[in-house]
């Protein structure tokens, strides 16, 4: 690599005296575009992610709020398939198009910390090949959004950081209601941007009228769906203890490497050069608050059980702040040019065999794909399930099956049969799971249920709490060998219901 610019000079392309550096916009379009067309052509492989199934239903019973969700995801889930049509790719078009608006926004970033071209095609690049950003760029679920607007916030202020323009703290509020509006975590990254300015500043937002401005919106946005919260009490907070208690990402010893894997093993130095930076470099300081931030989060999240990608928020710009300043001193030794490039190429052949279906399906549980990347594991074999409930179903004798219901144990199952059920002539499925409990109780038909789950035939035990006569009839295979939450679940044909619904129905009530 070149000897690094002068200072006085600076690299070419990089901001001046007079602002910040021309957008480098064909390569960050070109890269964005990439991966935007990559998830596109994947996007029907394979099948729906259980909460997309999930948000499916979400949609068409709008509330402020639900147990695990706030509000705003399975409106846009809604949304998308009304203007798409119901089907898979339909969901996965937003997916992609917000995953390459994240390119865009990770240059923009770098360029507000004082990158030229060369840090903003770094920039984008490793946002690019990032593999949880290629991961959740697939589905359209709540991650897909959240990354991408954490992104943007964190990008927001970066800019009022530079131009203290005041309309920014306004937008800052906007960008954090919607953010909100997806996942309630956004405020700790929130409350620690805030704690980051307060400790190495820039202080002086604490006096612009549009702090406050922006922080209304905030509020205004958030309050109805913790009023749903609180007259609900408070499932999200259970819910949390539910993910804190998972075990996934090997707890808190895993913590940190997770994120180096979640980020690319080998582009991982550049945020890692970063966070060095923002505490090393004069020309970063206006930014140190995004180290102080960093590390804040990590604290809390070690302590509170959170998990490694709750700060993928902060990623864009801890690798802007590492590629200004590989622009502007040269990269760390053995880093140059030579070496990036095939590095990233490494990365990106290695995100996509890990984390999209690639595969021919069949070979899928001989990859490594279903343990690196669980959720590809849990779009196969929803078809197949339906069809098994389905074949269930059709062994009642005509006077039951008018008046079978059905009751599954999660809420993905419980959307694959709404999905795939009406052409199988399934009647609707329930569950008590999450928000799917709220969406309504089975009718007091009298007659069976058809039940998905418990696991195993030991714990069929458990029905006859709630059933006089429960029989095991069928069981889950997802027809190529995959292990996935649904694979070898027995169904269960229950009669001799002990109770109403109505009595019943709180006991199936279950988060997770």
């Amino acid at each position: 690599m070149a000897a690094p610019a002068s200072a006085a000079s600076g690299p070419a392309g990089a901001a001046s005296a007079d602002g910040p550096a021309a957008v480098a916009w064909r390569p960050v379009l070109l890269l964005a575009g990439v991966l935007g067309a990559l998830l596109l052509a994947v996007a029907a492989r394979y099948g729906y992610h259980r909460d997309e199934l999930y948000f499916r239903v979400a949609g068409r019973h709008p509330a402020w709020g639900y147990p695990d969700q706030p509000p705003l995801l399975p409106l846009l889930t809604r949304a998308a398939i009304a203007v798409f049509g119901d089907t898979l790719v339909a969901l996965r078009i937003p997916a992609a198009v917000l995953s390459a608006l994240g390119v865009v926004v990770a240059a923009l970033t770098a360029r507000e910390m004082g990158g030229g071209r060369r840090a903003q095609i770094l920039t984008a690049a490793s946002y690019a090949v990032c593999p949880f950003v290629v991961a959740v760029g697939h589905s359209f679920y709540t991650a897909t959004l959240d990354v991408l607007l954490s992104t943007a916030l964190v990008w927001v202020v970066v800019r009022w950081v530079r131009t203290s323009d005041p309309r920014m703290l306004l937008a800052a509020g906007v960008v954090a209601a919607a953010a909100l509006n997806v996942k309630y975590l956004a405020g700790f990254l929130l409350a620690a941007i805030v704690a980051g300015l307060l400790v190495s500043g820039p202080r002086d937002f604490l006096r612009r009228p549009m702090l406050a401005a922006g922080a209304a919106v905030a509020v205004a946005a958030v309050v109805p769906g913790l009023v749903w919260q609180a007259r609900h009490g408070w499932p999200q907070i259970d819910m949390a203890g539910k993910i804190a208690g998972s075990g996934d990402f090997a707890g808190r010893p895993g913590f940190v490497p997770f994120q180096i894997l979640m980020t690319g093993i080998l582009p991982s130095w550049l945020w890692i050069h970063g966070l060095w930076r923002t505490y090393r470099s004069p020309q970063l300081r206006p930014f140190r608050f995004l180290g102080h931030a960093y590390l804040l989060l990590n604290i809390v999240f070690l302590a509170t059980g959170g998990k490694p990608y709750y700060l993928a928020g902060l990623w864009a710009a801890l690798w802007a702040a590492g590629a200004v300043e590989v622009e502007r001193r040269g990269a760390p030794r053995g880093w140059g040019w030579a070496a990036t490039v095939p590095a990233y190429a490494v990365t990106a052949v290695c995100s996509i065999g890990l984390t999209l279906p690639v595969y021919p399906v069949k070979w899928l549980a001989d990859t490594p794909q279903p343990v690196i990347n669980a959720d590809s594991a849990e779009t196969v074999g929803w078809p197949r399930f339906a069809r098994e409930v389905a074949r269930v179903y059709r062994t009642l004798p005509p006077y039951e099956r008018a008046k079978a219901v059905i009751v599954t144990g999660n809420y993905g199952e419980a959307g694959a049969l709404d999905r795939y059920g009406p052409k199988l002539g399934l009647p609707r499925a329930y569950s008590g799971h999450n928000g799917f409990w709220y969406f309504g109780r089975p009718p007091d038909t009298g007659g069976p249920a058809i039940v998905v789950g418990p696991d195993t035939v030991a714990d069929g035990s458990r029905l006859h709490r709630y059933w006089t006569d429960v029989r095991p009839v069928g069981r889950i295979d997802d027809g190529v060998g995959l292990d996935n939450q649904e694979q070898g679940k027995p169904v269960w044909v229950c009669r001799g219901q002990r109770a109403p619904w109505t009595r019943l129905w709180p006991e199936f009530k279950t988060l997770g």
